[in-house]
């Protein structure tokens, strides 16, 4: 295959083709304008030959499209740097035995679901005992203190909570996105803990299907998990750095 990384493009059928499909909502009444609006829209958006191929009537003056076309647009692939996690992804046995004998001591984690947020599926997948996908969670690390406090937590609870648990990390889970109120939310928490000077005594984690390590970082978070991420993903992230922070001082 010939690539080049410099002019990567959308793929449909055939390398560079730029075929895209896209979907989106317009708040119009299913029908031939709704169509015609969406499509161009689609053409605003760099599309050529756009096509709709549904068109959906969601009720109440609403409509859901799906559209093809394609893309006349290209990006730099090489020239593409994202922050990743660099440490190493440990074992259930692995994690455990690194807490036990480099720190010596069990290491204490709160999570929840902050803000308005009630959406505990994931930050439950991450902690709760039975875990994920054959996973355990957090709750059954013999090295690890999980307190998993649930949803809808105000950040001002959860940063006393953490404080009274002497809590080495804060993981916080973010599902609710609307109106970008995770964001919102999250950069609350760092500013509270700034304040109340807990910033540099706890690792600060989120998590969540929009979160990513780089987004994270943005925010003032040690780390970021997003979707696809299983229990030794994050315990493995919390052992290694609260090592790496010992032997440094830090």
């Amino acid at each position: 295959m010939d690539l080049d990384l410099t002019k990567v493009k959308t793929y449909g059928d055939t390398l560079n083709d730029g075929a895209l499909q896209v979907s989106f909502t317009l708040p119009v009444p299913a029908g031939d304008e709704a169509k015609e609006a969406a499509r161009q829209i689609a053409l605003k958006m760099g599309l050529e030959a756009p096509a709709v191929t549904k068109m959906a009537d969601l009720g109440a003056g609403f409509t859901f499209f799906v559209l093809y076309g394609k893309c006349t647009h290209t990006v730099d692939y090489s020239k593409i740097k994202i922050p990743k996690q660099q440490q190493k992804v440990l074992s259930f046995k692995e994690v455990n035995a690194l807490i036990k004998n480099k720190l010596g001591r069990k290491v204490a984690v709160v999570a929840a679901c902050t803000g308005s947020d009630a959406h505990t599926v994931g930050i439950d997948a991450i902690i709760n005992m039975k875990g994920y996908k054959g996973e355990y969670g957090l709750e059954r690390y013999s090295e690890i203190d999980a307190y998993n406090l649930g949803s809808q937590v105000p950040n001002d609870e959860l940063l006393a909570r953490a404080v009274e648990l002497n809590a080495d990390a804060i993981l916080v889970s973010q599902v609710v996105t609307q109106k970008n109120i995770h964001l919102e939310n999250l950069t609350e928490l760092i500013e509270l803990a700034e304040a109340e000077g807990l910033r540099d005594r706890v690792l600060m984690i989120c998590g969540g299907p929009r979160i990513s390590h780089e987004l994270a970082i943005e925010l003032g978070y040690d780390a970021g998990f997003g979707a696809g991420t299983l229990p030794y993903h994050v315990a493995s992230y919390i052992a290694a750095e609260l090592v790496r922070r010992e032997k440094n001082g830090k």
